[in-house]
């Protein structure tokens, strides 16, 4: 299936069915006369007298060396091929694909002087499933993602490695493989292709997808939890969070307050119960987990904005001026990561006291240590909850903010820089050691919950618990638990714990 997509209007939707779905792209025919109007423009300056900065002139401290006419095809493929230094793990498929869509989109705004020939091959490229290879490292977020744009750009004069229906090759063997041909680069187009932020922009809105379903599944842990160790409802109350009035709180309390309806639990303990409140990490979920969903709504209206910009240079503005500017600086994507990763490591670190609240039989109200029926002969969940301590930590030091860093490079040209590239690849490290926290939260809250029987929890947290065990089965007695523990986070991963809550309508 192939997406239409509308430059400058895409919408996030349709970007993560892109990368979910592993979808192709193609713009919206209606883009073609501004990108062929644009492209006649800078056919005229590279063929005038008038040095025009990535034209006919070199790029960054060498803009001041005029190239000529004769050289503007050697320019630009000297440009890719020296500018292919990445070093590290190819970027996974799914993610190459969403940063070529971003790349469509950003030529198709008519602004970055390209022919509508760069514009077909990369949509062939997706359409036929020629996938460059991408190493992640390598980019500093400004001028544009340089490096790994460029080993997206090797593929398609030829040069470079891509994969193709599972195999690796040399880019020009996967182009012939497809029944395409690479392309040779007219003026400017290779520096349109490489300077730009979608390398940083793709691995950020990944981020931010993995990060929402993370938080939705945290109002299905944290329920669960509340109800295994007796908690109470009031501090769901509306009135607390309208008197309060943000946004997320209100909603995270409204959907726990109907995940937990009905539930047997609940009504058992209403009355005679000797605890007066609560420890933070059940009272508080709406504030925390609201929060992350604010923060998280904002990184996606950036985003978003993002996405559908345009970020190379020099740009061929509508008068056919070619200006030069700082469009490429990924400053709001580096922005939009940190606040992505703040989410990520609090909705983490709320949902982890929640597993240590529930081995702990101090704190417990009367479950059996670790979780196990015969404690002392047996473990129980006492080195799970340890795992999640251990992820928490590792997801605060990442949640440490990239954008506050910058250095100097290309011989002080470019002398402050976004860090957007490496803010938004930590989040894939951060997501998933939180898809292992809430996983075993939701594994806690399930034996947890079974220790109350014959009392039942809700109608919607029956179900999630049946999809639970439909995967892991209660912990009896001690057994080789790293399965469990990675079925469980596959189960947050895919989203099937909220598709049981009947969660799935809550939207960024």
């Amino acid at each position: 299936m192939t997406i239409t997509l509308t430059p400058g209007a895409a919408t996030l939707a349709q970007l993560e069915s892109l990368w979910r779905d592993g979808l192709a792209a193609r713009l919206d025919p209606a883009a073609r006369p501004g990108i062929e109007a644009a492209a006649a423009h800078v056919e005229r300056a590279a063929n005038g007298g008038e040095a025009v900065y990535g034209v006919n002139t070199g790029f960054g401290k060498l803009a001041s060396v005029k190239i000529a006419p004769a050289d503007t095809a050697t320019l630009q493929r000297n440009l890719i091929l020296s500018h292919c230094c990445g070093v590290g793990e190819a970027l996974d498929i799914p993610a190459t694909r969403l940063m070529m869509a971003l790349k469509l989109l950003s030529l198709g705004r008519g602004a970055s002087g390209v022919r509508w020939q760069i514009v077909a091959l990369i949509e062939a490229m997706l359409e036929r499933g020629v996938t460059p290879v991408v190493p992640a490292q390598g980019s500093v977020g400004a001028s544009g993602d340089l490096a790994p744009l460029a080993h997206m750009a090797a593929v398609m004069i030829g040069a470079g490695e891509a994969v193709l229906d599972g195999q690796r090759m040399t880019g020009g063997a996967a182009l012939a493989q497809a029944g395409l041909s690479p392309v040779t680069l007219g003026p400017k187009e290779g520096l349109a292709l490489i300077n730009g932020t979608q390398f940083s922009t793709a691995l950020a809105l990944i981020g931010l997808f993995r990060a929402w379903r993370c938080a939705l599944n945290s109002l299905v842990t944290a329920s669960l939890s509340t109800d295994a160790i007796m908690g109470s409802t009031a501090p769901l109350h509306p009135q607390i969070h309208a008197l309060r009035g943000h946004r997320g709180q209100i909603e995270v309390a409204q959907a726990m307050r109907a995940l937990m309806e009905g539930s047997q639990i609940r009504e058992s303990h209403r009355q005679g119960d000797s605890r007066v409140q609560d420890p933070y990490c059940i009272r508080c979920q709406p504030q925390v987990a609201g929060a992350a969903l604010d923060i998280l709504r904002h990184a996606a209206s950036t985003l978003e904005i993002e996405a559908n910009a345009v970020t190379d240079n020099p740009l061929v503005l509508d008068d056919g001026q070619i200006v030069s500017g700082g469009n490429f600086h990924a400053e709001p994507v580096g922005f939009a990561a940190d606040q992505i990763a703040l989410a990520l490591a609090e909705i983490g670190a709320i949902a982890q006291r929640r597993v240590a609240l529930m081995v702990d039989p101090t704190l417990s109200h009367d479950l059996p240590p670790f979780l196990t029926p015969d404690p002392g002969l047996n473990s129980g969940l006492m080195i799970a909850e340890v795992t999640t301590a251990a992820l928490m930590s590792e997801n605060k030091h990442l949640a440490n903010p990239c954008s506050t860093d910058s250095t100097p490079t290309s011989a002080n040209q470019e002398d402050h820089v976004s860090m957007a590239a490496h803010g938004a690849r930590r989040l894939r490290r951060m997501a998933d050691n939180l898809d292992v926290i809430l996983g075993v939260e939701a594994m806690a809250a399930a034996q947890g919950i079974g220790f109350r029987a014959p009392l039942l929890t809700s109608a919607r947290l029956q179900a999630v618990l049946a999809a639970i065990r439909a995967e892991v089965p209660p912990v009896a007695e001690d057994r080789y638990l790293a399965p469990d523990l990675a079925a469980m986070a596959r189960m947050v991963t895919d989203g099937r714990l909220i598709a049981a809550a009947g969660l799935e309508g809550l939207a960024p």
